[in-house]
């Protein structure tokens, strides 16, 4: 019952609007959108902080400490991102979704939050209209399961799987808050000339 409240209201929420105009992506511009979000710059920068948190937290503590448990907590980060970004790209593709992110035309900080969250569960198609986001829901949790098959056989539990396919998630609606509000805060924060 829960869920389908949830899903009432996200539905219900009114789209503002597209702040920039939609053009389809091909194939090929998909395939670079997710190079870039598993071996791009920032992807690489946010794959050796979560390593550093992993490290630092110790988990799993049978890859242990030093370089070598940071190398292996590294390389898993990067490979679950590659993972995540196959099956997003072989979901939008073969389903023709468009993976990013489009900011609202404009409205309130909640509204534009709602926005941002409406966007995590529904997604447009390379038509423009809106579908339920199947490459975000199935990228997530396949990749959460699929690279819990080199943890600890103590981790590799459907429950962990389901846990890290719902944080993806949530880095998914920071990710979408991030792009719609970034450059609000860069127009009007950071504009001093130096």
């Amino acid at each position: 019952m829960r869920f389908e409240l949830i899903v009432g209201i996200v539905l219900a929420l009114p789209v503002s609007g597209l702040a920039q105009p939609f053009t389809a992506l091909g194939l090929n511009d998909k395939l670079t959108y997710h190079l870039n979000q598993s071996v791009g710059p920032l992807a690489l920068v946010g794959n050796a902080a979560y390593a550093g948190i992993l490290q630092g937290a110790g988990t799993p503590p049978e890859w242990g400490q030093g370089e070598s448990g940071y190398g292996k907590r590294f390389g898993s980060s990067v490979a679950c991102s590659g993972i995540h970004s196959a099956l997003a790209f072989g979901l939008d593709s073969g389903l023709h979704q468009d993976p990013r992110y489009f900011r609202s035309a404009g409205g309130g900080f909640w509204r534009r939050t709602g926005h941002a969250f409406r966007s995590m569960i529904l997604t447009h198609t390379d038509k423009g209209t809106e579908t339920l986001s199947v490459w975000r829901f199935g990228s997530a949790y396949g990749a959460a399961y699929l690279s819990n098959q080199w943890y600890p056989d103590r981790l590799n539990t459907v429950g962990l799987g389901f846990a890290e396919g719902t944080l993806q998630l949530g880095f998914d609606f920071a990710s979408n808050l991030g792009s719609e509000f970034w450059p609000d805060f860069k127009r009007k924060i950071l504009r001093r000339k130096i």
